[in-house]
């Protein structure tokens, strides 16, 4: 069954700009260090991680609580399996959001999408509880 479904949409552009006024201090608020070091290695730094922002963002609205509620930007993390397919891992309070949503007699998977077409960076999130086996 679907628990929550969230959709986001960045600017690269102002992720650029606030990569150049805050650097690291900006980085360091919103991104995980495995975060910060595959933006880093892209030549779109800024475009890699405006489809994390925006991921994060739609997570957020998947849980059913936006950035609220005591959710850090840091307890959804977005990485990458070897195939190159996103996924979000959850900590902290967003996981104890989840494990609220999901029945006991089900596992939650997080289903996340990105995409980039200069200036946009977008991310689509599905929450699904299935039954264990």
């Amino acid at each position: 069954m679907i628990i929550g479904i969230g959709t986001d949409l960045a600017n690269i552009d102002r992720i650029q700009a606030v990569l150049e006024r805050h650097g690291d201090r900006f980085r360091n608020r919103v991104f995980t260090d495995i975060e910060q070091s595959k933006a880093k290695r892209r030549l779109d730094e800024a475009g890699t991680l405006a489809k994390r922002w925006a991921a994060k963002e739609a997570c957020s609205k998947a849980l059913g609580t936006g950035l609220r509620m005591g959710i850090a930007w840091k307890d959804m993390a977005v990485h990458n399996l070897k195939t190159g397919e996103p996924r979000i891992t959850l900590t902290g309070w967003a996981k104890k959001r989840l494990d609220e949503l999901v029945p006991d007699t089900h596992e939650a998977i997080v289903h996340v999408t990105l995409t980039d077409d200069h200036p946009w960076a977008q991310a689509f999130v599905v929450i699904e509880a299935r039954l264990k086996t």
